[in-house]
């Protein structure tokens, strides 16, 4: 069977070396991005230059039209989805709660969140063996969420709101596994711990992951490439008795 993956945010960092992991696997890949079609383009010519098969497609997680209009141009050009990594997310600048504005935690849970959620009720649809073929797919499938460590420490003094929307995507997918777990649909999400990638500097703190090394375990950050990997066994079938489980993947913190 045709292995057809969706990354969100697959443009750059964790995103673009889980892309570029799952074509090297054999996954056609279509590679999502909200705004920076550049990064996205890059990564589906480097799949398509291992003689891989891919897709830029531009979607704002958070916008159900855009979503939808994606999954629909997925289901054309490469065929009904069997896998999906919600990778897509933004942190903020570090501000205690009492200094946080409603619009920044709207920001905050409509792309980490909402837009997990939307993305997966697409995905289910298509893979669900309840659906059968209405959608075209119906051969059950793999989720992967990215959480966060911040989930189960809190962000407290930097970013309680990416903290707890972190915690929203955990509990997620605990309860759809345990939903589509007879329908040929294992969940499962990763929790990075800080990881050199440039999430930081849209935060305001490109030099963020070094200066947080000596509170590592590891004493150092991790990588991309580490998170891919972890995120690539959990889509494998090698992971094929996995579901509802939160893998930390963070050094030790």
């Amino acid at each position: 069977m045709k292995q057809v993956l969706l990354v969100t945010g697959g443009g750059r960092g964790i995103g673009a070396a889980t892309a570029l992991l799952a074509g090297q696997r054999g996954y056609a890949v279509a590679v999502n991005y909200a705004a920076d079609a550049a990064s996205a383009s890059s990564v589906v010519e480097r799949i398509r230059a291992g003689g891989g098969q891919a897709l830029a497609v531009q979607a704002d997680v958070s916008e159900e039209a855009q979503v939808l209009a994606m999954y629909a141009r997925i289901d054309q050009e490469l065929g009904p989805l069997t896998a999906l990594v919600n990778n897509a997310g933004v942190v903020d600048s570090t501000q205690r709660v009492d200094e946080q504005s409603l619009a920044r935690w709207q920001r905050m849970f409509a792309i980490n969140v909402f837009g997990t959620l939307l993305c997966s009720r697409e995905a289910v649809k298509r893979m669900s063996t309840k659906h059968g073929d209405t959608y075209g797919g119906g051969k059950g499938g793999v989720i992967v969420n990215l959480s966060s460590v911040a989930a189960r420490l809190g962000g407290a003094g930097q970013y309680v709101d990416y903290a707890a929307a972190k915690g929203a995507v955990d509990v997620f997918t605990l309860g759809l596994a345990r939903e589509v777990a007879t329908e040929g649909i294992r969940v499962n999400a990763v929790r990075p711990g800080v990881i050199d990638t440039d999430i930081h500097a849209s935060g305001g703190q490109p030099d963020r992951a070094q200066r947080m090394a000596s509170a590592i375990p590891m004493q150092r950050p991790g990588t991309a490439s580490e998170i891919a990997q972890a995120i690539v066994w959990l889509l494998s079938h090698e992971a094929s008795y996995a579901t509802g489980a939160v893998l930390d993947v963070s050094g030790g913190r």
